[in-house]
């Protein structure tokens, strides 16, 4: 079963729980800070934050490694928990994770899709780094005597510091130093599903009474105009509700940590007006 790390509000009882997805090449500490903050401010939810298949502690899954495996790891997850799942939350190939997730969660109340495209991109645009930073991590090596010895490697291919830092999170403890503790090439595999999955109709035919907030870098290239107008349909009609945060870029919430925290709390609070979604803000 997937790994997995519970946050919840201190001295609260939550009744329900949202799982919370990282992107590719990403774990379950992604997203930790923000959600001690969620939990805060919304005792009523646990949240539980996953090692999808093959990251961080969730490894050696049996294949294929497909974005269909990684929604029924979810399923079995949810089976297994104390607290009913009525959230998912997911950035990245985590939000397309969370997509498929709900395609087959009926039960679901709340979908939070943070800067992914639901639709098909087979001409993997919008996701360079990633593509690169797999590239890198094939072309390396998976054994290092040191972490600063695989970060300068990492950078010697053409990253950021920065880059190369988050890269080495995914380093373990070997016999002779530190040992990649992923497998590129089952990444690599759910990368492709990523691409290829068109989940529209996940989004434009959701359940009545389930609440869908997408929210958006005003800065990242992962939906075009088309796709921006489509969305915007859906939301038109009452289907969805659209964030986006000006200036931030693809990691949304680690451009705009606040602005982040403000709109997931939102998306999971009673609306101020049950009327209807609030409109699409900030484009």
């Amino acid at each position: 079963m997937l790994s997995y790390a519970i946050v919840t509000a201190p001295g609260s009882a939550p009744s329900r729980a949202c799982l919370v997805l990282h992107g590719i090449l990403g774990s379950k500490t992604n997203w930790r800070t923000l959600a001690r903050r969620f939990a805060e401010a919304l005792p009523d939810w646990a949240f539980v934050l996953v090692d999808l298949r093959e990251h961080g502690a969730s490894r050696d899954l049996a294949p294929p490694h497909t974005l269909a495996a990684a929604a029924h790891d979810l399923t079995e997850l949810a089976a297994a928990l104390p607290l009913p799942v009525r959230a998912v939350l997911g950035h990245s190939f985590g939000a397309k994770v969370a997509l498929s997730y709900a395609g087959v969660t009926p039960s679901l109340t709340h979908l939070v899709v943070v800067d992914a495209n639901p639709g098909a991109r087979p001409d993997r645009r919008g996701s360079e780094a990633s593509l690169r930073a797999l590239d890198t991590l094939e072309a390396i090596g998976p054994a290092w005597p040191g972490r600063e010895a695989f970060v300068d490697a990492v950078i010697g291919d053409g990253h950021e510091r920065s880059m190369a830092a988050w890269l080495a999170m995914n380093l373990e403890h070997a016999d002779a130093g530190f040992r990649l503790r992923i497998d590129v090439r089952a990444v690599r595999s759910l990368l492709d599903g990523y691409f290829t999955a068109d989940l529209w109709s996940v989004v434009e035919g959701a359940p009545a009474g389930r609440r869908t907030t997408f929210l958006l870098g005003g800065a990242s290239g992962v939906m075009d105009p088309p796709e921006l107008a489509r969305l915007d349909a859906v939301a038109a009609r009452g289907g969805c509700e659209v964030v986006v945060v000006p200036g931030a870029g693809h990691w949304v919430h680690v451009d705009a940590p606040d602005a982040t925290a403000a709109a997931v709390i939102a998306a999971l609070s009673p609306r101020a007006d049950a009327t209807g979604p609030a409109p699409a803000s900030g484009r």
